[in-house]
């Protein structure tokens, strides 16, 4: 989501001034203190007269978001699913490289997306090592979602940027791909 406000947070009986982050799965509050609540832990989350009140384990925050509350509610009661972070709609044609992913698949069935070998809307590489990113440079037909584990040394996020702009790609979007996966996004410069 990547939204941000400066604004003021009433939590733990004090009042704090700094910048509100609407996050992918979590809202943070950076300035005079840190704060970060995971949706996942939100029990209650309403909005009224500009605040955002969410309780969670540790109490309730509030969050002085002026006309920004009532979107940010929704947001964090309505977040998109992955398949929308990818962008992928129904129609959408997808071209898979690497090791298989089931349940991505499936997902992207039920949502009408077909898996294709040619002329794809979106590629998917998955990649393990630096070696799988020399498919790189040979799928120059549609942006390009390079797929790689999370803190794994073996493939680093600046081994994927760097191959990707070793090929002439630009990198774009970055998502979370599931739990143990990211995602980086990746298109050809226009012109």
């Amino acid at each position: 989501m990547g939204q941000e406000s400066n604004c003021k947070l009433d939590y733990a009986g004090r009042t704090y001034e700094g910048k509100a982050l609407l996050e992918t799965a979590e809202l943070i509050f950076r300035g005079e203190t840190r704060l970060k609540i995971p949706f996942q832990e939100m029990t209650r989350i309403e909005a009224t007269d500009g605040q955002l009140r969410v309780t969670f384990p540790k109490g309730q925050a509030v969050f002085h978001l002026g006309p920004s509350a009532a979107k940010w509610a929704t947001k964090i009661k309505n977040p998109p699913s992955r398949l929308d972070k990818l962008g992928i709609k129904s129609g959408t044609r997808i071209k898979w490289i690497g090791s298989p992913d089931d349940e991505f698949k499936s997902e992207s069935a039920q949502r009408g997306a077909s898996f294709v070998r040619t002329k794809p809307d979106l590629t998917f590489l998955h990649a393990s090592n630096p070696r799988d990113l020399e498919t790189l440079k040979l799928n120059a037909e549609a942006p390009i979602w390079v797929v790689y584990r999370k803190g794994v040394q073996k493939l680093r996020e600046i081994d994927v940027l760097n191959a990707g702009r070793e090929a002439g790609l630009v990198d774009i979007k970055v998502a979370s791909f599931s739990r143990t996966h990211t995602a980086l996004k990746f298109v050809y410069p226009r012109g």
